[in-house]
């Protein structure tokens, strides 16, 4: 049961706002942003727990506990600012503001075209520092093509995990739940690395933040599929190569947007990469295809992105719709 009566509603104005305002950079020069004050949690634990001197079944279980804090905690803040905002005459809006704020569309849009607009405008220099932003490869192996690969598989993974993850629990556990996902997330990305340092503190978190996003990675496949003819692709071609490729993918969500992105578009993605250090030699998804890819291609993923994005709010206007009757 959902949390709200008139959560998709709320989700639904919490989208448009995001669309509109999206993150003011003004306002999060002076406070710092949700997502920072999650951090800021995630480091104290980190300090705490993960010290090197510690045998790794203690940072294996200190992981285990700063993930319980971590969605007891966020939940309960969730379930908190629930309760004060329903005794409030305007309590609906500080739910919107919050939701739109913990929804990542509106950036995420901006940061792939800053990569489309760096490669057309300033050339490969200026792609290669636009890209560095959004993805944690070497931006320096990065030659045209390997610019533009990433800005689109950035573009597919991210907009599953910042956009269709935070909307499905949102309507799923409304600001609890929303607020809790983001938790999971950030310490993901804060912790979850298969390296020395946390391969044994960041474990459980990994392995969750896998869990939670599995219904949304799902979804946002489909989602990205159904977009496909905007960028001159196809629904067919875009699943046949989810069905085929994503399986290929070493994330066990990350495959399903980024195999839909590249039947959808006619291109591969994934394959070896260079990361500061060390190189990961993955599979391509769509392997026969070109990969050839240029800021063009970016345009294209990013029409893919706003069609599974209107397919989305198409989508929770109908169940909202359903709701009155």
């Amino acid at each position: 049961m959902l949390i709200y009566d008139n959560a998709l509603w709320l989700l639904l104005a919490a989208l448009l706002m995001d669309a509109i305002v999206g993150d003011p950079d003004w306002m999060w020069e002076r406070i710092p942003h949700p997502v920072v004050w999650i951090g800021k949690v995630i480091t104290i634990f980190d300090r705490t727990f993960n010290k090197t001197s510690y045998a790794p079944t203690i940072r294996k279980f200190g992981g285990i506990l700063t993930l319980g804090v971590l969605v007891a905690g966020s939940g309960l803040v969730g379930l908190a600012i629930h309760v004060l905002a329903s005794k409030l005459p305007f309590g609906d809006l500080i739910t919107v503001v919050l939701a739109a704020i913990l929804i990542a569309q509106n950036s995420l849009y901006r940061h792939v075209a800053a990569v489309r607009d760096g490669l057309k405008n300033g050339g490969l220099e200026a792609g290669r520092k636009a890209v560095s932003l959004i993805v944690g490869r070497d931006p320096k192996q990065l030659d045209e093509a390997g610019v533009s690969r990433a800005a689109i598989e950035s573009c597919a993974e991210n907009y599953s995990d910042g956009v269709v993850a935070p909307v499905f629990w949102f309507a799923l556990l409304g600001l609890p739940g929303l607020i809790a996902y983001k938790a999971v997330n950030t310490a993901d990305s804060m912790i979850g690395h298969k390296n020395e340092v946390y391969a044994d503190f960041g474990w459980a978190s990994a392995r969750f933040d896998d869990l939670i996003n599995l219904p949304a990675s799902r979804l946002a496949g489909v989602l990205i599929a159904l977009a496909a003819p905007l960028a001159r692709g196809s629904f067919r071609k875009s699943m046949s190569c989810v069905f085929q490729d994503a399986k290929k993918h070493r994330s066990p969500n990350a495959g399903w947007p980024e195999a839909a992105m590249a039947g959808a578009l006619g291109i591969a993605l994934a394959g070896p990469r260079i990361y500061p250090g060390y190189t990961v030699n993955d599979r391509y998804l769509n392997a026969t295809a070109r990969k050839e890819a240029n800021a063009a291609d970016i345009s294209r993923a990013l029409n893919i992105m706003l069609g599974a994005m209107a397919a989305q709010v198409v989508f929770a206007l109908s169940l909202a719709s359903i709701t009155i009757y």
